[in-house]
């Protein structure tokens, strides 16, 4: 049983007409004989409404008592046991009351659809979950009903229910949406004309954005070479911050704005710890990103805003979407922060936005020191604090007499410091240097380096001995935390990286890309060898790299098993990288393996295929090709007996049996020959440029006289096809479309220029076809509804698409307004580029 299909109406705004506009819908499918019923209307007192619910079987509501009251839901098991061919289902992001089986009625719309209904429900599109914060901004009032705008992009049809702000406003002052007593509040809040205007505007650039995916489908499936501007990719800066789920929803709306926009979301984990991001935050933003259409990416980077920059240039993104920064003003003494860096460093080829919200200014706290490496600020400070830093206090304690130890201690204290701003190195440089100088200038004797009395010996030993303990402390520690914060790092990467591998979403070149971007190298491949003499090959390859023949000739070489590497180019990596390395060579390992056994499983089904092909070759022969035959055996038989003697009639009637029975015979075997040739892809098509109405004329020489019209207009561009398989492409779609046409309206074969293709037509006024069939019907050895076997192999329209696939064009089945079926023959006109190569049919079956 096949799915069902969903029909929304999308409003602006409640009280636009949504509710009536589905029940209108409804009276008009029941009068056509339509089994559609009401699962759950709610006409809110509205009396237009209500009466449109007259006349339409309702199905009763599920009761239910929840807090002291009893509220009635939808009643999905009811509606499922009905099983009528139409549910209508109001307010379709509406959430249930708990003791229900979903918490979402689209949830129950999913399990309805799922179970081969169709769905007709409404929706607002202040309801649509990557809205929710500008509808906020916009009426100040938070939609806590959502539904996944994924949900509502799958419907089969979408269709906006649009009225003005003032008609609206007309309307609800009359009483026709809320009751007399709620009209002024609604009116001096939600329904203010600014409110109404703004958000009518977002339902009118939804739906235009959902047209523009439907017409790049059109192009896409009638293979129309021209198409619109480059597609926008949105890179969405994540800090794991609780912006991020705003920022990623102002992507998407971003997106949408173009056609086929895509977001990329991408967290770039720092490898010395200077950012540490909430995990449970991560995995949400995650989640809301997928929901969103989009992708998440995990990335190390020790240098933030350039990691941004070469992830957004290495996947080609046209924008970049920042939040605000949450430091506080007195912060940025520290650095202009990302965000700025990222504008200031973008180009002219990335558009940067940076997006402000809730958490902006309220801090995030100094970072602190932790690597091993404490940065190329940290470590200048440090080594001015232990070298010039002894000088100045020289300086200064010889203008003030402080007494010995009271200078020593002051040493000390600038040698401490040295250690915690620069580590082990600059304070071993301050203790060293300011020993020298306390004894030269502060030990008596002074101003030699010999020293007089033991204990200050004693003095200068505690001062070095100490210096060196906390420097050797602050560098441990700066080690362990470093080592930590990789690890949390390299953690995080395995986690996605797992996930992803063991849902089976990652393919090879996906994984290999990951690689290339995780440790920012210039490509990823991964090589195989038979043997330890057998030359090496590339079993996958990601990057734009130079290519590499063998592992030794990468920069980074990482062996998986006996026979297989990961090879990639781009930098040396530092050793403690290749653990992670390590991981993703073994999972490359794992996917390749995964791939291949799916290759694996493909052939089988070809070869299943091809036992099919030829279990039903058999049965067409021994029973479609014996029919003809033995009618030709038996007029030749009555026409050799001298027991008879035949009128003139009886013998031509018998010669036009066998003729006929002649003609069948030779429609039949050249059926079968071509299918057999398009099955092992021999056919080789002679493309010359040629006129349609010069070929159409021909491939009507099958069919009765009068059952079949030409419209083809002088004016057509030239097509660039094979003449003959042209020919015997239109001949089986015309003799189809005659055999289930009925007597009395022929069919009628036109044509028409789009672009750079011509579409010719060939429609009759038949049973037509269900959308579920019209794949089905291109398939070998098929027959719609109850034709009898004499009617055919049923390799017609199988023979057809072959045919019009291998001259670079298409060919689909659509209904015919009025009823009836047309078979819509995509060609490519004169000079126009070719397309690429299609699929032969025993493919495009492994395929599925």
């Amino acid at each position: 049983m096949g799915r069902g299909k969903l029909r929304i109406y999308l409003g602006a705004a409640p009280g636009v007409g949504k509710t009536y506009a589905m029940l209108a819908e409804a009276h008009r499918r029941v009068e056509r004989g339509t089994d559609c019923v009401v699962a759950f209307v709610e006409h809110h007192g509205r009396a237009r409404t209500e009466v449109m619910l007259h006349g339409l079987e309702q199905v009763p509501r599920r009761e239910l008592e929840y807090r002291g009251g009893t509220f009635t839901e939808l009643d999905l098991d009811a509606v499922l046991a009905r099983r009528p061919q139409v549910a209508l289902v109001d307010e379709l992001a509406h959430t249930n009351v708990p003791g229900v089986r979903n918490a979402k009625r689209w949830q129950d719309v999913e399990e309805l659809l799922a179970a081969g209904i169709d769905v007709i429900s409404t929706v607002n599109i202040q309801h649509l979950e990557s809205l929710g914060d500008v509808v906020e901004s916009i009426t100040g009032v938070r939609q806590r009903e959502t539904v996944p705008d994924e949900v509502v992009r799958r419907a089969d049809q979408t269709e906006l229910v649009d009225m003005s702000p003032q008609a609206l406003r007309r309307r609800m002052a009359h009483g026709n949406i809320y009751q007399p007593d709620k009209v002024d509040a609604a009116l001096s809040n939600y329904f203010r004309p600014g409110n109404l205007t703004a958000l009518r505007e977002l339902a009118l650039l939804w739906v235009a954005d959902r047209a523009d995916e439907y017409l790049q489908q059109y192009r896409s499936e009638h293979r129309v070479s021209k198409i619109w501007g480059s597609r926008e990719r949105i890179v969405v800066g994540l800090t794991g911050g609780p912006e991020g789920r705003t920022l990623i929803r102002r992507a998407a709306r971003l997106a949408e704005k173009g056609a086929g926009g895509e977001v990329l979301a991408v967290y770039i984990a720092r490898s010395d710890g200077l950012t540490s991001a909430s995990p449970k935050e991560l995995a949400l933003q995650r989640t809301l990103v997928e929901d969103l259409g989009g992708t998440f990416h995990h990335v190390l980077g020790d240098d933030i805003p350039a990691a941004l920059l070469d992830f957004a240039r290495g996947v080609n993104a046209t924008q970049i979407v920042l939040g605000s920064s949450r430091r506080k003003t007195w912060q940025y003494v520290f650095g202009p922060g990302v965000g700025a860096t990222v504008a200031r460093e973008s180009g002219p080829d990335l558009d940067v936005h940076i997006v402000t919200h809730e958490e902006v200014a309220k801090g995030r706290g100094l970072p602190v020191a932790r690597g091993a490496r404490l940065g190329r600020s940290r470590s200048a400070w440090g080594w001015f604090v232990g070298l010039v830093g002894p000088v100045l206090l020289t300086l200064l304690l010889n203008a003030v007499n402080l007494g010995l130890a009271n200078d020593v201690l002051l040493y000390l204290a600038l040698t401490v410091a040295a250690a915690l701003l620069g580590g082990l190195y600059p304070a071993l440089a301050s203790a060293a240097v300011g020993s020298v100088l306390l004894n030269w200038f502060f030990t008596p004797p002074v101003n030699r380096i010999t020293i007089a009395d033991p204990r200050n010996i004693l003095a200068l030993a505690i001062f070095v001995g100490v210096a060196l303990s906390v420097a050797s402390v602050v560098d441990v520690a700066a080690r362990r935390t470093h080592q930590a914060a990789r690890l949390r790092a390299e953690s995080e990467i395995l986690s996605f990286l797992a996930g992803d591998v063991l849902r089976g979403e990652t393919s090879l070149e996906t994984l290999l890309e990951r690689v290339r971007e995780t440790f920012g190298m210039e490509s990823a491949a991964l090589l195989e060898r038979e043997s330890d003499v057998a030359p090496w090959t590339c079993a996958g390859r990601a990057g734009s790299g130079p290519p590499v023949d063998r592992p030794e000739d990468a920069d980074v070489d990482m062996p998986v098993g006996d026979h297989m590497a990961l090879a990639l180019t781009g930098r040396v990596l530092p050793a403690e990288d290749r653990r992670v390395l390590a991981a993703f060579a073994a999972q490359a390992a794992v996917v390749l393996d995964r791939r291949r056994l799916r290759e694996e499983a493909d052939r089988a089904r070809a070869l299943a295929e091809g036992n099919r092909i030829r279990t039903a070759l058999l049965a067409a022969v021994s029973h479609d090709l014996r029919t003809p035959l033995a009618g030709i055996k038996a007029a030749v038989t009555s026409l050799r007996s001298d027991d008879v003697a035949w009128s003139d009639e009886d013998q031509a009637e018998l010669l036009e049996g066998i003729e006929a029975g002649a003609d069948r015979l030779d429609h039949l075997v050249g059926n079968l020959l071509d299918m057999s040739r398009l099955q092992t892809g021999t056919v080789t098509p002679l493309i010359r440029e040629i006129d349609v109405d010069e070929v159409a004329p021909m491939a009507l020489g099958g069919v009765p006289e009068g059952s079949a019209e030409l419209d083809i207009p002088e004016t057509l561009p030239m097509v660039a096809v094979d003449a003959g398989l042209l020919e015997r492409a239109l001949a089986n779609l015309v003799e189809n479309a005659v055999k289930y046409s009925p007597g009395d309206r022929g069919v009628l074969v036109t044509a028409s220029a789009l672009a750079d293709r011509v579409e010719v037509r060939i429609v009759d006024r038949g049973p037509g076809v269900p959308d579920e069939a019209k794949e089905r019907i291109f398939e070998p050895f098929q027959r719609y509804g109850d034709a009898p076997r004499g009617a055919g192999v049923g390799l017609g329209l199988a023979v057809a698409r072959g045919f019009a696939e291998s001259m670079g064009g298409t060919l689909n089945a659509e209904d015919t307004p009025g009823g009836g079926l047309t078979m819509v023959l995509t060609l490519r006109a004169a000079g126009a580029p070719a397309a690429p190569s299609r699929p032969t049919p025993a493919e495009r079956q492994d395929a599925r």
